[in-house]
């Protein structure tokens, strides 16, 4: 997740409740699909923007989202469905 903005992060039990799996789903999805990170070995971060993208189908918002946009219309749409704030 490049920019990484913590304040978008939910944890994995989290984004499995939300997806209605498990975790062990979830946690191949985020790595299959970058949908998080993980730093050092720690803790997932699941980014709800880029799961609400996955969940949505929306390749292409989870696309651009992945390049970097966060000013385009897809993906600020995105960020709006997601209850999360979108920071400049």
């Amino acid at each position: 997740m490049v920019p990484f903005d913590k304040r978008e992060c939910i944890s994995l039990k989290e984004a499995a409740g939300v997806a209605g799996k498990s975790e062990s789903t979830m946690r191949a999805w985020v790595e299959e699909h970058g949908l998080g990170r993980r730093i050092g070995g720690g803790t997932w971060s699941v980014s709800r923007v880029a799961l609400a993208m996955f969940l949505d189908g929306d390749d292409r918002a989870l696309r651009a989202y992945h390049a970097g946009d966060r000013s385009s219309e897809i993906v600020m749409g995105c960020y709006e469905r997601s209850g999360c704030p979108l920071v400049a």
